[in-house]
């Protein structure tokens, strides 16, 4: 296996098995060798008051589960258990693979690539709510 590839914009900060590492004023290139090593990008970190829809949810969890805030072994049968439930909802085309693909590597307890899965459910997941109205107030002129 040849690990994890990151590619860190200048200043970037990640989170490596609990340990916050800020990149230089070059871009650079980490190859992580350490399999099942806890990494979190901080610009793609989600603060509790954002996980308010279900794949943030879900996102969240795996988050906790990276950045050692969560035991690794009930936070991820949370984590497989919430991406069940996400199932009903994405159960056809592209959002079904991520979802898939997500759950494998969840199952596989490679939870960064599972975040990163997920961060693509998140954009179709935006795209749905956009679409439907959800939270919308009903107007007197919709009666």
């Amino acid at each position: 296996m040849s690990g994890l590839v990151l590619k860190l914009r200048p200043a970037e900060r990640v989170l490596i098995n609990g340990v916050v590492i800020e990149n230089g004023d070059r871009r650079s290139r980490l190859n992580i060798l350490t399999p099942n090593a806890n990494i979190l990008r901080l610009r793609d970190a989600i603060h509790p008051s954002e996980a308010s829809t279900p794949v943030t949810r879900v996102c969240y969890l795996a988050q906790l589960i990276l950045a050692g805030e969560a035991d690794e072994e009930k936070g991820r049968a949370q984590l497989l258990d919430g991406l069940g439930q996400l199932a009903f909802v994405f159960n056809d085309g592209s959002a079904h693979d991520i979802l898939m693909e997500a759950t494998a590597h969840a199952k596989a307890s490679m939870i960064y690539q599972c975040l990163r899965a997920l961060k693509s459910l998140r954009t179709i997941e935006v795209t749905l709510f956009a679409k439907s109205d959800v939270g919308r107030v009903p107007q007197p002129t919709d009666a």
